[in-house]
């Protein structure tokens, strides 16, 4: 059971809602073409992304959460996730290719829905703690 809680720690984006899976999704992508640009990396991330996403949707993130389902720790939570999972492989067998394009784009541009959410986040009010 442990084993399994530390791998969905790893890629719990990809049992959430679309939003937070493409968020999560770009910031790696970006990862991957810098290190791509800087000679870290053989392969652009362009050649393999839409199709190494769905490998890793059918031979991971699913497994994974049918397995965290069986073991029953998140109780109905369970269900919920395997069902984000698998609506967000659904998602991005219908939209992946748009959607690396999408991100190749604002990558060339300088955009990012990334940089939006974590510029939404900072200017959020900061969490103050209260007197004990």
């Amino acid at each position: 059971v442990i084993e399994h809680l530390i791998q969905a720690s790893d890629v719990s984006h990809t049992m959430q809602h679309w939003h937070v899976y493409r968020r999560w999704n770009e910031a790696f992508f970006r990862e991957c073409y810098k290190a791509h640009e800087d000679g870290r990396a053989e392969k652009h991330p362009v050649d393999f992304w839409y199709q190494g996403e769905i490998g890793f949707f059918d031979f991971y993130i699913i497994p994974l959460a049918k397995k965290l389902k069986e073991c029953g720790v998140f109780g109905k939570s369970s269900d919920e996730y395997l069902n984000y999972a698998m609506q967000n492989r659904k998602e991005w067998e219908e939209r992946g290719q748009e959607v690396v394009a999408e991100m190749l784009e604002a990558i060339q541009t300088g955009s990012s829905h990334v940089e939006d959410a974590v510029g939404d986040l900072a200017e959020t009010e900061p969490f103050e703690e209260e007197p004990v």
